[in-house]
């Protein structure tokens, strides 16, 4: 008998796989998970799954016979195929400022954290090393010297990661997001009306590489690069930054804790 059970294409240590899980497991949808360690590979992958030659990012989910890419576009998929628990306000004004936050974080924070963090391993061989041999399998893993040569070259063709000047411009635009976040949330515990919704786990999801919380992909029994680090922290104290482990601890632990009965029984 065939498996009829979503199938997500991810890479472990991403924060846009990272966002898609938590929706998967917010929602207690039974899935199957297949993560990708060559770096590149991802990329021959999802054009073929989604017969796209032009989309070359993860993650993927194959549902109901297709294969949807974008994590925006796997959220709306799952709302409405899965309304429970639901991540969309009912609420036709909320859920267009959700939907608006979605984008604003997925278009103004994930890709410049992403070539931050990239940069700062590159400049860290031994914390790259030590992450690579934390949570690849098998041989790539155990050449962890060797997988890390590889990953700084395909990072840095692809997303420019090398370049100090476009770290910076990174950085700026980390602190702006984290400026944001603040400035949406005032004293509130949601940025949404008063329920986690899809701006929450999207804001929480892509800022993970920075907060590193206890319940994120990235082992954190390790300390962070040493760049990360230094910028890391004047903002820990930061109130954008303490909502993100906060809602990490209260959403994504229960949320695991859920699937580890439910959704990979």
């Amino acid at each position: 008998m065939s498996d009829t059970r979503p199938l997500l294409w991810h890479i472990s240590l991403s924060h846009y796989s990272e966002k898609v899980r938590w929706a998967l497991d917010h929602k207690r949808i039974p899935h199957r998970r297949r993560a990708v360690i060559v770096p590149g590979a991802h990329m021959v992958a999802a054009a073929w799954l989604t017969r796209d030659p032009g989309n070359f990012t993860f993650p993927v989910i194959e549902l109901d016979g297709g294969a949807i890419a974008d994590s925006t576009a796997i959220i709306a998929a799952l709302e409405e195929r899965f309304p429970e628990a639901a991540l969309y306000p009912a609420d036709p004004d909320e859920r267009r400022r959700a939907l608006e936050l979605e984008d604003f974080f997925d278009e103004e924070l994930g890709p410049h954290l992403r070539l931050l963090a990239f940069h700062e391993l590159g400049n860290d061989r031994e914390r790259f090393e030590a992450v690579v041999r934390q949570t690849v399998p098998g041989p790539l893993g155990r050449n962890a010297a060797g997988a890390v040569a590889y990953a700084r070259t395909f990072t840095g063709l692809r997303f420019g990661v090398r370049s100090e000047e476009a770290a910076e411009a990174a950085r700026t635009k980390i602190v702006a997001a984290l400026d944001r976040l603040e400035d949406e949330l005032g004293e509130d515990d949601y940025l949404v009306g008063d329920a986690f919704t899809v701006a929450d786990l999207t804001a929480a999801a892509l800022f993970y590489p920075l907060v590193l919380p206890e319940e994120g992909p990235l082992p954190t029994d390790e300390p962070p690069p040493r760049g990360m680090e230094r910028f890391r922290e004047p903002l820990k104290e930061r109130r954008g930054f303490k909502w993100v482990e906060e809602t990490f601890r209260r959403h994504r632990r229960r949320a695991r804790k859920t699937a580890a009965t439910v959704a990979h029984a």
